[in-house]
């Protein structure tokens, strides 16, 4: 009987394999083929603390559900953290997938060989690249796309200003000094100017001196190559900033503080003004509601009356070139550079977008957004290290002279004589 039985069954089995092989044949039918596997990528950045809490994990979060098979992992921290974490990556070959740049660092990343070509990249996954309102390239190759732009206006701490008896924010480089002045006067651990001249990430030198270099129409470059020495127009800003030094204007300890300090520094109520990114405006009202501040276009040299630069910074994008999944990665710029999720983020920084064709609302809805976009159209857009090889190393040659002109040390031509020195030397590398 047993065997009788099991025979039976498999002449069954055969039967319903062959009905299932014609069915196949004749209506096309298969069976429900096995799910596609999952892959994570990386995304290093230093914006998802500077936006509001959750908004760029509920960005990702769209994406994802877009984008079957793919997941996210968000890496995120400080600039001065994510910027250490990606050098160490690129030296290592561990760099995220997907990571945030500053166009300072790109044209080192692409020599050591790190970055993947975002032309290839974005012609994988068919984006308008028509679309893009710039590139960051090395050679003819682009390895950084700007996400959204960010100008450095001046932020003005209002309340200090008007109890040390000044009315009106300083338009030229003599009201800035006074108002400075009038703010350190106050006492206590109040200052009226706060910059970062730290040597561990000296990105000081380029937001918050060479800026008053840009602002008056000034350039620190002749035909793309150093040109400090005997350039009259950085000797001004140096004298100038030494001056504000000797009169007790600028914070103490500014040799030591890096950009985050600044923020922090002007947060909580310790300083009268500072040049400063617009993305921190949200950071700065979320740790405190009831700082009275606002923001203008930096001041001027007294007889200047042209248009001014005005120095900005990007939250770029770029590829690992040992990326595992360059498609997928490619899918997560794509994604962040359309019209409607670029738009997003503009309003969610308070930045200007990457995208052409993106429209941020966000300058419509708050007066000091207002002024911010006033700023941006009264000038033009400066930012001379961006691109330029070894930039990093280029602000710190700089830096560590220029401390040493503001300690009493070095005279402004000696300065500049020695920082222009080690920039012709990198310039060569």
């Amino acid at each position: 009987m047993h065997n009788r039985g099991t025979g039976i069954l498999k002449s069954r089995q055969i039967v319903i394999m062959a009905l299932i092989a014609t069915a196949t044949m004749v209506f096309g039918y298969s069976a429900p083929a096995r799910a596609a596997s999952t892959v994570t990528i990386s995304f290093s950045q230093w914006w998802e603390p500077e936006l509001p809490a959750g908004a760029l994990r509920s960005i990702i979060d769209t994406f994802e559900k877009q984008n079957a098979g793919i997941k996210v992992k968000l890496v995120s921290g400080p600039y001065s953290a994510t910027k250490a974490q990606t050098i160490a990556g690129a030296a290592t070959g561990t760099m995220s997938d997907v990571v945030g740049l500053d166009g300072a660092w790109v044209s080192d990343l692409a020599k050591q060989g790190a970055l993947a070509s975002l032309d290839t990249a974005l012609t994988r996954v068919k984006f308008p690249t028509k679309q893009l309102a710039g590139k960051i390239k090395v050679g003819t190759t682009t390895y950084m796309i700007p996400v959204v732009n960010y100008i450095y206006p001046l932020f003005t701490n209002d309340d200090l200003l008007k109890k040390a008896g000044i009315n009106s924010a300083p338009t030229n480089r003599t009201q800035f000094a006074a108002a400075a002045k009038a703010v350190s006067g106050l006492g206590g651990n109040v200052s009226g100017w706060v910059i970062p001249l730290s040597q561990t990430n000296p990105n000081g030198i380029q937001n918050d001196i060479m800026s008053l270099v840009w602002a008056s129409g000034g350039s620190m470059l002749k035909a793309g190559k150093p040109n400090l020495t005997g350039n009259a127009e950085v000797k001004s800003v140096l004298t100038f900033v030494k001056g504000m030094w000797d009169a007790g204007s600028i914070t103490k300890g500014a040799f030591t503080l890096a950009e985050p300090d600044k923020v922090t520094e002007f947060t909580n109520g310790r300083a009268g003004m500072m040049i400063d990114s617009l993305s921190h405006i949200t950071q700065i009202k979320t740790a405190t509601p009831d700082l009275n501040f606002s923001i203008h276009a930096l001041p001027k040299a007294d007889a200047y009356s042209g248009k001014g630069g005005i120095p900005y910074a990007s939250w770029g994008i770029g590829i690992s070139k040992d990326s595992k999944y360059p498609v997928q990665a490619a899918k997560l710029l794509a994604y962040l550079m359309s019209t409607s999720v670029n738009t997003k983020l503009a309003d969610l920084g308070h930045a200007f977008p990457g995208n052409t064709l993106s429209v941020p609302t966000w300058v419509s809805t708050d007066p000091m957004f207002k002024t911010a976009f006033t700023v941006y159209q009264s000038g033009y857009p400066a930012n001379e290290f961006t691109g330029l090889p070894k930039a990093e190393d280029l602000m710190l040659q700089f830096d560590i002279p220029f401390q040493k002109y503001l300690s009493g040390t070095l005279t402004a031509d000696q300065m500049l004589a020695e920082a222009q020195k080690a920039w012709l030397v990198n310039f060569k590398k």
